[in-house]
């Protein structure tokens, strides 16, 4: 059901569209994720104007997931495609298969979407997915972030382009309010779908939803949250640079494949948090694909570690499937973990 924000919303204009989608024109091709919901049918809808406008525009490309949770979803798919060939895009709906988990199901149903997505835009030449995330989108996973104990640089939120699974993602919409998307979507004449899902309170995402209007009224709304996520992504910026300078003067030669190896000594006048960020993107580098950074964890060994420098000591500790050993001239080196090996039988 439109609010009376939404509808008061206008859509975008031709001038707002060229701008946010004229950095696009680069690309070879670009597959546009599209749910059926008013963000992502008003991403379409202004896509499709951009096309319309004329210009360079790479080749569209419309793919649509269906979850398999609910009855209703094959149906909501069938119409996403409809409504694509309606507008002259061709388009796919793209199914997860298998047993759903228990707990879990929508970070699950999330990995499983953009496994899906990356997938089939490497089959169709596309070299980028473009998603509809929004302003209150960005806000909300500010506000998740936080909520889960994520630090600082937890707090920059989304970007307006990043790979996952070795897919390049698009968001330009993280600045534009989801009430103008829905806007956009009616001004095309296309009619969004209900998820039931977005009202259940059994999400945390949706309970975060939920506080918004009461966050919002003492200040706190989607658009300062963002801003607040622009300035925390530059404080990023500025730390990777600092973390690169100190990884490459520390790194030594490793003779071991997969093994890296740094001269500590070096750390011990540098800020934490450059080191915590040296260890972080080591930790990523070599341990296994889908390991889960865990910061209180991260920030527990980045303090050993020093302290293990300082007093000439020796470590040992795993972290994200990678171990981590000091020695006691101060080296450290970080290798994938062993694999366990299973236990022996004995009799």
């Amino acid at each position: 059901m439109p609010t009376a924000e939404s509808e008061a919303a206008a859509p975008l204009d031709d001038n707002e569209i060229r701008d946010l989608l004229g950095p696009l024109s680069t690309q070879t091709a670009l597959l546009l994720a599209v749910s059926g919901g008013p963000d992502s049918l008003g991403m379409l809808a202004a896509f499709v104007r951009w096309r319309d406008l004329g210009g360079a525009v790479p080749p569209l490309t419309v793919a649509c997931v269906d979850h398999g949770l609910r009855p209703e979803a094959a149906a909501e798919a069938a119409a996403v495609v409809r409504a694509a060939a309606g507008v002259g895009l061709p388009a796919v709906v793209l199914r997860w298969e298998g047993d759903k988990p228990a707990t879990g199901l929508q970070d699950a149903a999330r990995e499983a979407r953009y496994r899906l997505l990356g997938a089939h835009a490497r089959g169709c030449g596309a070299d980028a997915v473009v998603v509809a995330h929004h302003l209150e989108d960005q806000a909300e996973t500010v506000l998740m972030r936080l909520v889960r104990g994520s630090g600082p640089l937890g707090m920059k939120g989304m970007a307006a382009a990043g790979a996952r699974d070795g897919t390049t993602v698009l968001r330009p919409f993280l600045w534009v309010p989801k009430a103008r998307l829905a806007a956009t979507a009616r001004a095309a004449g296309l009619t969004p779908v209900d998820d039931p899902s977005n009202g259940d309170r059994h999400f945390a995402r949706v309970r975060i939803r939920q506080m918004m209007p009461l966050l919002a009224a003492e200040g706190l709304d989607s658009e300062r949250l963002a801003i607040f996520a622009g300035r925390m992504r530059m404080i990023d910026a500025a730390l990777a640079q600092h973390a690169a300078a100190l990884d490459a003067a520390s790194r030594q030669r490793s003779v071991v494949p997969g093994t890296v190896v740094f001269d500590g000594a070096g750390w011990l006048d540098k800020p934490f948090l450059d080191v915590q960020q040296v260890i972080a993107a080591v930790l990523r580098e070599v341990a296994p694909k889908g390991a889960r950074e865990r910061l209180e964890a991260l920030e527990a060994l980045t303090g050993a570690v020093l302290v293990a420098i300082a007093e000439g000591g020796q470590t040992r500790q795993t972290l994200q499937g990678a171990l981590v050993t000091v020695t006691a001239g101060g080296r450290v080196i970080v290798a994938r973990e062993p694999a366990r090996q299973p236990p022996r039988r004995t009799g």
